[in-house]
């Protein structure tokens, strides 16, 4: 692991010169090979440190090229690169974070300071956001996300990956940012911008394994470890002998986004994978150094889980014994919606069908009103994907709600399906409208995905861009077989190797003035400012949120305070009875054919309205 230190003598303030170290505890010596200024090549020694690690200082200059020779192997990157202009096999760039001229002094973090728990997150992969797909492409669609009314903007991972496109979960160097969406520098531009129109940013970052290709972190020393085994193979090294310096390496990386980049908040995939059997859990630690940095600055950071654990200990504080995240993406909300909304029920979308172990009292409308009022479907109950009891239940009364993220698309529920549909290819506007209905006005922190909100007839594919012949023919191959055993011809899977599948995946951004584009981006923009400006619709508290449905009828009445949120799910019933008069219709999908009835809603089969009473 590379560290810079910057030293500045009283009569050189302008002039760093930076100072690198590494973490290589078994080596018997380290050279750093290192170009300056375009000039001719050179290797340094580093000096041996306690603890392991080395350190050597060089020249300062303009333009610092380095790689690092542990006991004279061969060049590798720097663990800790912010910068990879050659790619993941070759030399690491110095980027000095503090040059950057900042303009969000006065920035007081999402929601004027409040954070980002309640806000309107918008989930967005920079690659096919536009069609330039770089971060300074993004800034100049600031304004639609401004318009649209979102607080928090999450950007998928940015750690440099191998080759032109990928979702960035192939990431192998996670202190960089990669260079075809312009670097790091690009990154703090970004940020800076975002902040200047009020939008706070959050930063998905991949902390439980490295990609296939270009990982070269065991040269250096214990990484990884046998001992704790993941999907992806062996775990990091979080709890074993040399562990100290792994977390710091991971936890360090963390703080620097929010100190050197000053984004708002970090999305942690897959957190469920972080195996450490330490007293003090990695997560824990991070979060009260999180905590610590956040006094320090002045402003509120955030760390957001996605969990497949279905335990609120996760969003519990570390002093009551939580790992200390913030907030964790709930996949039982969307899963939920998704099968009310399409009638889909295969694979892990089974026991959200209902009239099963989990919940053999009812159906799929019976299952959106759980996980709408309690969270969970697998709360303790039985789950028939995962062959075994799963999750523990949320305390309404105690658990702020607007701990969880809801969403009726994300990346992962677009793009892990054969052929990357989204909602608006499943069912028609008026359900999507339902759909979004119910989750925007929710007591969850709700998270729209790009494109959701026009209805982009664009999907969203599985892309990758391996250059080694055997990892391209075992990614496209895998793909296929994946999605065969589901029915699908290999033929019509796309290949994520080829280019056609991430261009296809690039939003339309000229459908937005268009029809039914144009009417979804109204009924978004409606929605999210109806959210705004109701403060009871931010209102945290499970316990103040009750559901009405009827299984057999097709329809869900969502009560919060004076406003219900009426979905009528059927094919042909139009009319959906109260818990009390109506005053007033405040939104409605159809609103010309939605009235006022007696303690009722009159409104059209599979659309959605919401009304004031009393």
């Amino acid at each position: 692991m590379a560290r810079w230190v910057v030293m500045r003598s009283p009569e050189q303030q302008t002039d760093p010169q930076p100072e690198l170290t590494v973490w290589a505890p078994h080596a018997d010596g380290v050279e750093v090979e290192w170009t300056l200024d375009g000039q001719p090549s050179q290797r340094t020694a580093l000096e041996r440190r306690p603890e392991g690690w080395w350190a050597a200082r060089l020249p300062a200059g303009d333009t610092l090229d380095y790689g690092f020779r542990v006991d004279g192997g061969e060049l590798t990157p720097d663990p800790r690169s912010a910068w990879q202009p050659y790619g993941v096999h070759r030399e690491s760039r110095w980027f000095e974070p503090r040059d950057f001229a900042w303009h969000d002094a006065t920035w007081a973090g999402p929601q004027h300071g409040e954070g980002v728990l309640g806000a309107v997150v918008y989930e967005l992969h920079v690659g096919t956001f536009t069609p330039e797909g770089t971060l300074d492409a993004a800034v100049e669609r600031l304004g639609h996300l401004v318009e649209l009314g979102v607080d928090v903007v999450e950007l998928m991972p940015l750690a440099v990956w191998p080759g032109r496109r990928n979702w960035g979960y192939d990431g192998v160097g996670p202190w960089a940012v990669d260079d075809v969406y312009g670097g790091p520098e690009a990154l703090q531009r970004f940020v800076d911008a975002c902040h200047g129109v009020g939008l706070g940013v959050c930063l998905d970052v991949v902390y439980n394994h490295l990609g296939p290709v270009g990982n070269y972190l065991s040269r250096f020393g214990p990484y990884f470890s046998d001992a704790h085994h993941t999907p992806w193979g062996s775990g990091f090294n979080l709890d074993g002998p040399d562990s100290g310096p792994v977390r710091r390496w991971m936890v360090d990386n963390a703080l620097r986004w929010f100190e050197d980049f000053h984004v708002d908040a970090l999305r942690l995939d897959a957190v469920h994978e972080l195996r450490d059997d330490s007293p003090t859990h990695v997560l824990a630690q991070l979060a009260d150094e999180v905590g610590d940095l956040s006094q320090r600055l002045g402003r509120p950071l955030h760390l957001i889980a996605e969990s497949d654990l279905n335990d609120p200990v996760m969003v519990t504080a570390t002093a009551d014994g939580g790992r200390g995240m913030d907030a964790q993406w709930d996949d039982d909300v969307h899963h939920a919606l998704h099968v009310t909304l399409t009638g889909e029920s295969q694979g892990y979308y089974a026991d959200f069908a209902g009239h099963c172990r989990a919940m053999p009292e009812g159906g799929p409308v019976a299952v959106l009103a759980k996980t709408l009022t309690r969270g969970f479907l697998h709360d303790g109950t039985w789950s028939s994907f995962r062959g075994q009891e799963w999750g523990a239940p949320v305390d309404p009364g105690v658990v702020d709600a607007r701990r969880f993220v809801a969403y009726l698309q994300t990346h992962d529920q677009v793009g892990n399906r054969a052929v990357g549909e989204r909602i608006s290819a499943l069912v028609g506007p008026g359900m999507q409208a339902a759909g979004a209905a119910l989750y925007l006005t929710s007591a969850f922190t709700p998270m729209v995905f790009m494109g959701e909100e026009w209805g982009a007839t664009t999907p969203f594919q599985f892309f990758t861009d391996f250059e080694e012949p055997e990892m391209a023919q075992a990614v496209t191959e895998g793909r296929r077989r994946e999605f065969e055993s589901h029915g699908w011809a290999a033929q019509d899977v796309p290949d994520p190797q080829d280019e056609q599948t991430f261009l296809r995946s690039k939003l339309r951004w000229d459908e937005l003035e268009v029809d039914e584009h144009a009417r979804m981006l109204r009924w978004y923009r409606d929605l999210i400012a109806l959210r705004r400006h109701r403060h009871e619709l931010t209102d945290g508290r499970l316990d103040g949120v009750q559901l009405d449905f009827d299984e057999r009828d097709q329809w869900l009445v969502m009560r919060r305070a004076d406003l219900r949120t009426v979905v009528n799910l059927a094919e042909s019933r139009w009319t959906v009875p109260l818990d009390a008069e109506p005053s007033e219709v405040v939104l409605a999908w159809e609103p010309s054919q939605t009235k006022l009835k007696p303690q009722a809603l009159y409104l059209p089969p599979r659309t959605a309205a919401v009304v004031r009473v009393g």
